[in-house]
C-alpha cells in the first residue's frame, strides 16, 4: 500500500524540501512540496494527503496555525520539524495534536523511518481490525478513524485514537505503559510514561461509557461490553 500514500511537505527551505522529497519518493510515496501554509491548505481542500510534514517557522502562517486548520476538519497525522527550542516545540506540538517531532538538523533517512512507522501505525493497524467496531455504544471506524455515539461525532487526537485502537486490538488484556509508549510513540521516545496516563485521562473524559480500566501494576485494558 506504500505507493498509495500521499504526503504534503510544507517547508520554506527549498533545497532541504527537494532533498526530503527525493528521499521519500524513493519509498514510493507521492510527495507534494509547499513553501507556505496558505498554498498547502488550499490544495488540501481538493485532495487531502495521508500525512502532513510541517516546518514550524514559515512565512505567513506558521506550523502551529496550519495544524489548527488541519484539525478542524480531519485527523490526518502530522509530523513537525523545527530548528527552534526542541522541548517547547515538542510539547506545544503534542498539545495541538501532532504525532511526531523531529529537530533540525536531521538525516533524511531518519525522517523516512519515522514516516514509514507512522503510516504503518495509522493506516495499516486498522486493517487488522473489523471495518466497524461497536463497543459500549460507540461506533468506531478504524480506517477513517472516526468515532460516533448516538449519531454525534467524538473528536479524538491522533495519539488518543492510536492508544484506543491499540487497546481495542488487545481488548481484555492489560497493556503496560511501556508497551503502549513503544507502540504508539515509538522506541525512540525518551519522555515520561505519564504521557500515556494523560492520553488515557483524555479518552475517558471524551468517552465516559468506555470500559477502560486501570490495572494497578500492569497498565490499562479495555473490557468488552
Amino acid at each position: 500500500m506504500s505507493n498509495e500514500y500521499s504526503i504534503y511537505l510544507v517547508e520554506d527551505e527549498q533545497d532541504l524540501a527537494q532533498v526530503l522529497k527525493a528521499y521519500m519518493e524513493k519509498e514510493g510515496w507521492s510527495v507534494s512540496v509547499f513553501h507556505n501554509g496558505e498554498d498547502a491548505l488550499k490544495s488540501a481542500e481538493e485532495k487531502k494527503p495521508h500525512l502532513w510534514i510541517l516546518d514550524i517557522m514559515l512565512p505567513g502562517m506558521d506550523g502551529y496555525e496550519i495544524i489548527k486548520e488541519i484539525k478542524k476538519t480531519s485527523d490526518i497525522p502530522v509530523i513537525f520539524v523545527s530548528a527552534r527550542d526542541q522541548d517547547l516545540d515538542r510539547i506545544v506540538g503534542l498539545e495541538l495534536g501532532s504525532d511526531d517531532y523531529l529537530a533540525k538538523p536531521f538525516m533524511p533517512r531518519e525522517l523516512v523511518i519515522r514516516v514509514r512507522k507512522l503510516l504503518t501505525r495509522i493506516y495499516e493497524t486498522g486493517n487488522r481490525l473489523p471495518q466497524t467496531i461497536e463497543i459500549t455504544g460507540y461506533i468506531i471506524d478504524p480506517i477513517s478513524r472516526k468515532i460516533t455515539r448516538d449519531g454525534e461525532m467524538i473528536n479524538l487526537t491522533g495519539k488518543e485514537i492510536d492508544v484506543l485502537l491499540y487497546l481495542i486490538e488487545n481488548k481484555g488484556k492489560s497493556r503496560k505503559r511501556e508497551e503502549i509508549l513503544e507502540y504508539v510513540w515509538g522506541d525512540d521516545y525518551f519522555g515520561s510514561e505519564r504521557a500515556v496516563d494523560d492520553v488515557i485521562r483524555r479518552v475517558r473524559k471524551k468517552m465516559p461509557r468506555l470500559n477502560l480500566e486501570t490495572v494497578y501494576g500492569a497498565g490499562y485494558r479495555i473490557i468488552p461490553s
